[in-house]
Protein backbone atom coordinates (compact mmCIF):
# COMPACT_ATOMS: atom_id res chain seq x y z
CA UNK A 1 0.00 0.00 0.00
CA UNK A 2 1.25 3.43 -1.33
CA UNK A 3 0.26 6.33 1.37
CA UNK A 4 0.67 9.63 -1.08
CA UNK A 5 -0.07 12.63 0.38
CA UNK A 6 2.05 15.02 -2.37
CA UNK A 7 0.34 17.83 -2.52
CA UNK A 8 -1.51 18.15 0.80
CA UNK A 9 -0.37 20.89 3.37
CA UNK A 10 -0.57 20.06 7.22
CA UNK A 11 -0.39 21.63 10.41
CA UNK A 12 1.17 19.73 13.21
CA UNK A 13 0.60 20.86 16.59
CA UNK A 14 3.75 19.79 19.53
CA UNK A 15 5.64 19.20 16.66
CA UNK A 16 9.40 20.24 18.14
CA UNK A 17 9.66 16.94 19.66
CA UNK A 18 8.02 13.52 20.67
CA UNK A 19 5.31 12.08 19.21
CA UNK A 20 4.15 15.53 17.03
CA UNK A 21 7.40 15.83 15.60
CA UNK A 22 7.41 11.92 15.01
CA UNK A 23 4.09 12.53 12.55
CA UNK A 24 5.49 15.57 11.02
CA UNK A 25 8.54 13.56 9.50
CA UNK A 26 6.36 10.87 8.68
CA UNK A 27 3.72 13.58 6.19
CA UNK A 28 6.92 14.83 5.09
CA UNK A 29 8.14 11.65 3.92
CA UNK A 30 4.66 11.14 2.67
CA UNK A 31 4.68 14.04 0.40
CA UNK A 32 2.72 16.61 2.45
CA UNK A 33 3.84 20.23 2.64
CA UNK A 34 4.32 20.80 7.04
CA UNK A 35 3.76 23.64 8.72
CA UNK A 36 5.25 22.79 12.33
CA UNK A 37 4.27 24.34 15.62
CA UNK A 38 4.86 24.41 19.07
CA UNK A 39 6.79 27.03 21.66
CA UNK A 40 10.33 26.51 20.65
CA UNK A 41 11.11 28.85 17.66
CA UNK A 42 14.72 27.07 17.67
CA UNK A 43 13.70 23.38 17.59
CA UNK A 44 11.22 24.54 15.01
CA UNK A 45 13.60 25.77 12.64
CA UNK A 46 16.00 22.81 12.99
CA UNK A 47 13.43 20.44 12.69
CA UNK A 48 12.25 21.97 9.08
CA UNK A 49 15.80 21.95 8.03
CA UNK A 50 15.65 18.57 7.98
CA UNK A 51 12.18 17.18 6.71
CA UNK A 52 12.25 16.06 3.12
CA UNK A 53 11.38 18.69 0.01
CA UNK A 54 11.92 15.81 -2.81
CA UNK A 55 8.42 15.96 -3.24
CA UNK A 56 7.78 19.83 -3.91
CA UNK A 57 7.52 20.19 -0.87
CA UNK A 58 7.48 23.76 1.41
CA UNK A 59 7.80 23.51 5.09
CA UNK A 60 7.32 26.44 7.25
CA UNK A 61 6.93 26.96 11.27
CA UNK A 62 4.59 28.33 13.62
CA UNK A 63 5.93 29.33 17.56
CA UNK A 64 2.82 29.51 19.62
CA UNK A 65 2.05 29.10 23.21
CA UNK A 66 -0.52 26.59 23.74
CA UNK A 67 -1.21 27.44 27.35
CA UNK A 68 -2.21 31.02 26.71
CA UNK A 69 -5.06 30.77 25.07
CA UNK A 70 -5.42 34.84 24.37
CA UNK A 71 -2.28 34.94 22.56
CA UNK A 72 -2.59 31.32 20.99
CA UNK A 73 -5.24 32.63 19.36
CA UNK A 74 -3.60 35.78 17.65
CA UNK A 75 -1.20 33.92 16.44
CA UNK A 76 -3.25 31.21 14.74
CA UNK A 77 -5.92 33.36 13.42
CA UNK A 78 -3.04 35.42 11.14
CA UNK A 79 -1.66 32.61 10.40
CA UNK A 80 -4.77 31.04 8.78
CA UNK A 81 -5.80 34.37 7.31
CA UNK A 82 -2.86 33.16 4.58
CA UNK A 83 -2.79 29.72 4.61
CA UNK A 84 -4.75 26.61 4.63
CA UNK A 85 -4.58 23.18 5.42
CA UNK A 86 -5.78 19.90 4.43
CA UNK A 87 -4.75 18.06 7.24
CA UNK A 88 -4.43 18.82 11.20
CA UNK A 89 -3.07 17.07 13.73
CA UNK A 90 -4.23 18.58 16.87
CA UNK A 91 -1.42 17.77 19.40
CA UNK A 92 -0.13 19.76 22.34
CA UNK A 93 1.78 19.28 25.70
CA UNK A 94 -0.36 17.57 28.15
CA UNK A 95 -0.60 19.51 31.68
CA UNK A 96 1.08 19.03 34.74
CA UNK A 97 0.34 15.74 36.38
CA UNK A 98 -1.50 15.37 39.80
CA UNK A 99 -4.61 13.36 41.08
CA UNK A 100 -7.86 14.85 41.67
CA UNK A 101 -7.59 15.73 45.22
CA UNK A 102 -4.32 17.69 43.89
CA UNK A 103 -5.88 19.64 41.71
CA UNK A 104 -8.25 23.11 41.96
CA UNK A 105 -10.58 24.49 40.12
CA UNK A 106 -8.35 27.03 38.22
CA UNK A 107 -6.19 23.82 37.57
CA UNK A 108 -9.08 22.33 35.75
CA UNK A 109 -10.00 25.79 33.66
CA UNK A 110 -6.06 25.97 32.39
CA UNK A 111 -6.11 22.64 31.38
CA UNK A 112 -9.36 23.15 29.50
CA UNK A 113 -8.26 25.51 27.77
CA UNK A 114 -4.85 24.41 26.51
CA UNK A 115 -6.38 21.19 25.54
CA UNK A 116 -9.79 22.10 24.62
CA UNK A 117 -10.45 25.69 23.59
CA UNK A 118 -6.90 25.33 21.27
CA UNK A 119 -7.97 22.42 19.57
CA UNK A 120 -11.60 23.41 18.96
CA UNK A 121 -10.69 26.65 17.62
CA UNK A 122 -8.04 26.02 15.45
CA UNK A 123 -10.59 23.21 13.75
CA UNK A 124 -12.93 25.90 13.23
CA UNK A 125 -10.41 27.46 11.20
CA UNK A 126 -8.96 24.76 9.45
CA UNK A 127 -13.30 23.76 8.60
CA UNK A 128 -12.99 26.27 5.99
CA UNK A 129 -10.72 25.76 3.38
CA UNK A 130 -11.70 21.65 4.15
CA UNK A 131 -15.10 21.99 3.93
CA UNK A 132 -14.79 24.19 0.66
CA UNK A 133 -12.19 21.77 -1.25
CA UNK A 134 -14.65 18.94 -0.03
CA UNK A 135 -11.68 17.14 1.80
CA UNK A 136 -10.11 17.32 5.13
CA UNK A 137 -8.19 14.98 7.98
CA UNK A 138 -8.54 15.95 11.03
CA UNK A 139 -6.51 13.91 13.64
CA UNK A 140 -6.48 14.55 17.36
CA UNK A 141 -3.46 13.18 19.56
CA UNK A 142 -5.50 11.79 23.02
CA UNK A 143 -4.90 9.56 25.52
CA UNK A 144 -5.84 5.75 26.58
CA UNK A 145 -6.77 7.65 29.71
CA UNK A 146 -10.24 8.43 28.48
CA UNK A 147 -10.82 4.71 28.34
CA UNK A 148 -8.75 3.77 31.81
CA UNK A 149 -8.26 7.02 33.62
CA UNK A 150 -4.88 7.08 34.79
CA UNK A 151 -4.99 8.46 38.81
CA UNK A 152 -1.66 10.41 38.38
CA UNK A 153 -3.13 12.23 35.12
CA UNK A 154 -6.73 13.70 36.83
CA UNK A 155 -6.23 17.18 34.01
CA UNK A 156 -5.41 15.27 31.01
CA UNK A 157 -8.11 12.23 31.89
CA UNK A 158 -11.34 14.76 32.02
CA UNK A 159 -10.30 17.06 29.25
CA UNK A 160 -9.24 14.98 27.11
CA UNK A 161 -12.66 12.85 27.45
CA UNK A 162 -14.14 16.02 26.18
CA UNK A 163 -11.92 15.96 22.84
CA UNK A 164 -12.70 12.87 21.96
CA UNK A 165 -17.32 13.09 22.35
CA UNK A 166 -16.50 16.40 20.79
CA UNK A 167 -14.85 14.79 17.94
CA UNK A 168 -17.16 11.92 17.94
CA UNK A 169 -19.95 14.93 17.37
CA UNK A 170 -17.82 16.74 14.44
CA UNK A 171 -17.32 14.06 12.63
CA UNK A 172 -21.40 13.39 11.87
CA UNK A 173 -21.34 16.81 11.25
CA UNK A 174 -18.67 17.01 8.64
CA UNK A 175 -18.80 13.69 7.16
CA UNK A 176 -20.52 14.68 3.98
CA UNK A 177 -17.85 17.12 3.28
CA UNK A 178 -15.54 14.16 2.58
CA UNK A 179 -13.77 15.56 6.35
CA UNK A 180 -12.97 12.51 8.49
CA UNK A 181 -12.40 12.70 12.20
CA UNK A 182 -10.74 10.84 14.37
CA UNK A 183 -8.47 10.64 18.02
CA UNK A 184 -5.80 8.60 18.74
CA UNK A 185 -5.85 6.98 22.24
CA UNK A 186 -1.99 7.20 22.96
CA UNK A 187 -0.27 4.86 25.39
CA UNK A 188 3.23 4.33 26.58
CA UNK A 189 5.84 6.35 24.13
CA UNK A 190 9.72 6.88 24.56
CA UNK A 191 9.33 10.86 25.15
CA UNK A 192 10.60 13.56 27.43
CA UNK A 193 6.54 13.62 28.45
CA UNK A 194 7.00 9.77 29.64
CA UNK A 195 10.78 10.34 31.42
CA UNK A 196 9.62 13.64 33.64
CA UNK A 197 5.95 11.70 34.56
CA UNK A 198 8.72 8.60 35.25
CA UNK A 199 10.69 10.85 37.42
CA UNK A 200 7.67 12.13 39.52
CA UNK A 201 6.78 9.16 40.42
CA UNK A 202 9.63 7.32 41.32
CA UNK A 203 10.32 10.22 43.38
CA UNK A 204 6.55 9.63 45.16
CA UNK A 205 7.53 6.13 45.20
CA UNK A 206 11.47 6.27 46.52
CA UNK A 207 12.63 4.04 43.76
CA UNK A 208 14.92 4.36 40.44
CA UNK A 209 13.27 5.96 37.43
CA UNK A 210 14.23 2.60 35.88
CA UNK A 211 11.85 0.80 37.94
CA UNK A 212 9.24 2.64 37.12
CA UNK A 213 9.62 2.16 33.05
CA UNK A 214 10.73 -1.58 33.70
CA UNK A 215 7.28 -2.06 35.42
CA UNK A 216 5.39 0.07 33.02
CA UNK A 217 6.85 -2.38 30.07
CA UNK A 218 5.61 -5.24 32.08
CA UNK A 219 2.10 -3.41 31.72
CA UNK A 220 2.15 -3.61 28.08
CA UNK A 221 1.22 -6.55 25.80
CA UNK A 222 3.81 -6.16 23.55
CA UNK A 223 6.69 -5.66 26.71
CA UNK A 224 8.23 -2.39 25.56
CA UNK A 225 7.57 1.31 25.22
CA UNK A 226 6.28 2.56 21.78
CA UNK A 227 8.68 4.11 19.54
CA UNK A 228 7.46 7.66 18.35
CA UNK A 229 8.17 6.96 14.65
CA UNK A 230 5.02 4.05 15.07
CA UNK A 231 2.51 6.87 15.44
CA UNK A 232 3.65 8.35 12.59
CA UNK A 233 3.14 5.63 10.61
CA UNK A 234 -0.88 5.82 11.92
CA UNK A 235 -1.20 9.19 11.56
CA UNK A 236 0.03 9.61 7.61
CA UNK A 237 -2.51 6.66 7.12
CA UNK A 238 -5.35 8.28 8.77
CA UNK A 239 -4.28 11.26 6.84
CA UNK A 240 -4.47 9.48 3.32
CA UNK A 241 -7.24 8.73 1.20
CA UNK A 242 -6.83 4.89 2.19
CA UNK A 243 -8.21 6.04 5.20
CA UNK A 244 -11.22 7.62 3.65
CA UNK A 245 -13.94 5.57 5.50
CA UNK A 246 -13.03 5.82 9.15
CA UNK A 247 -14.12 8.40 10.95
CA UNK A 248 -15.69 9.62 14.51
CA UNK A 249 -13.21 6.60 15.55
CA UNK A 250 -11.15 6.46 18.81
CA UNK A 251 -7.81 4.55 17.67
CA UNK A 252 -6.02 3.13 20.45
CA UNK A 253 -1.95 2.84 19.94
CA UNK A 254 -0.57 1.47 23.10
CA UNK A 255 1.11 -2.04 22.27
CA UNK A 256 -1.92 -3.54 23.92
CA UNK A 257 -2.00 -1.71 26.86
CA UNK A 258 -5.92 -1.09 27.56
CA UNK A 259 -7.26 -4.24 29.06
CA UNK A 260 -10.84 -2.62 28.31
CA UNK A 261 -12.41 -3.76 25.19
Amino acid sequence: MNISLRNKKALVGGSSGGIGKAIAQQLAESGASVTLMSHSEEKLHNIVNELPTDQGQQHQYLAVDFNNFNDYKKVITKYFENNSVDILVNNTQGPAAGNALEKQVNDYQQAFDLLFKTVVFTTELALTSMIANNWGRIINVASVSVKEPLSYLALSNTIRAAVVTWAKSLATDVGKHNITVNSVLTGYFDTDRITQLNAKKAEQLGIEASQVRKEMESRVAVQRIGKPEEYGYLAAFLASDNAAYITGTNIPIDGGLLKSL
